[in-house]
């Protein structure tokens, strides 16, 4: 039996860090009934840690341990816990960054691959990691979108996704001065391409029309203030509109977000990760959730990291663990039934 032959979707989440926020919005999310009204839950993380959160935090929170995720092993209307890091004594430091916390991390995320690669589940959401302590032989990336891209087929966009609101970036997670390095013809062209095929398929807008930022302050200003938007941006977006595809810029990117135009699109590429991510934090900080579009599985993430500075002390609000969860489902259920 395959995940997408079972009755309800199965839903893979990964533990993160364990001495963040990550056990604690997991469990106040997934103690919530209707969750599991449309999908089976199956956690990917450690036993021993979550009944440590789960006193913690005082709450109860029911889940029964299976050996696998596999549909025979995992049935309906119950919460599931793989115990990919079967350690009986975890040091649990709240707050704090520590090796064990990022092995842990690792277990759960190699198992979802395991998972979504047999087709034991139908997507996976990730609670936040912390880049630094899960670096490995097995893990040199700079975060789950390119840890997901290695392990499967296509081309990753990191998508910022908050209802209607959807902002991807570019070039991602580099370091800002190799941004303008970065920026190609041949990267925009194939990104934005990915962009409109994820609108389309995975949410469903027939005719996607897109808004593209510029880089430079006033988009380059004619070529005073830089140069990309004449050279790169301007013709690969003609390019793209002779092809039939509805996208309009380079816009300046402080005037573009003053007046709010991006309520006026069905999605907005920016160059790089903070021009993506400053605007979108400032208005949809307590909803956020990161979708890595452009690859064969469904992987969704919230979109804040490990907060260890409110860990343990149960006010972390788990919003956009939900609204991951959410996301995923309807992106995962709309690919099965190929909605478009």
């Amino acid at each position: 039996m395959t995940a997408q032959s079972h009755p309800k979707l199965r839903l893979g989440i990964t533990i993160g860090d364990f001495n963040g926020i990550g056990p604690e919005v997991i469990i106040k999310t997934l103690k919530e009934s209707r969750i599991q009204s449309f999908c089976v839950p199956i956690i990917f993380g450690s036993a021993k840690v979550f009944a440590k959160h789960r006193k913690i935090l005082d709450i109860e929170f029911p889940y029964q341990i299976a050996q696998t995720a596999q549909p025979e092993h995992t049935g309906e209307n119950k919460v599931y816990l793989i115990n990919s890091w079967p350690n009986d004594n975890p040091n649990i430091e709240l707050g704090q960054s520590s090796a064990e916390a990022g092995q842990c991390a690792l277990a759960a995320l190699k198992d979802s691959v395991k998972a979504l690669q047999e087709g034991w589940i139908d997507a996976v959401v990730t609670a936040p990691i912390n880049k630094f302590n899960i670096q490995d032989p097995d893990f040199k990336f700079v975060g789950h979108t390119e840890f997901y891209e290695h392990h499967f087929s296509g081309k990753s966009l990191m998508t910022l996704v908050a209802e209607k609101f959807r902002i991807a970036t570019l070039t991602g997670h580099i370091p800002i001065s190799k941004v303008s390095q970065s920026i190609t013809a041949g990267l925009l062209y194939e990104k934005l391409k990915v962009f409109s095929h994820t609108l389309k398929h995975d949410f469903g807008i027939a005719k996607p029309k897109i808004a593209v930022l510029g880089l430079n302050p006033h988009a380059g200003e004619q070529g005073l203030l830089g140069a990309e938007e004449q050279s790169i941006i301007a013709p690969t977006l003609e390019k793209l509109r002779e092809e039939g595809y509805l996208m309009l810029g380079p816009f300046p990117s402080d005037g573009f977000f003053g007046q709010m135009s991006q309520s006026k699109f069905d999605g907005v590429m920016g160059m790089y990760h903070d021009q993506s991510l400053i605007p979108f934090k400032t208005l949809a900080f307590d909803r956020g959730v990161n979708f890595t579009a452009g690859l064969n599985i469904v992987r969704t993430s919230p979109d804040h990291g490990t907060a260890y500075n409110i860990a343990g002390k149960g006010i972390a609000d788990p919003t956009p663990m939900r609204e991951a969860i959410f996301l995923a489902a309807d992106i995962a259920s709309r690919r099965t039934l190929k909605v478009v």
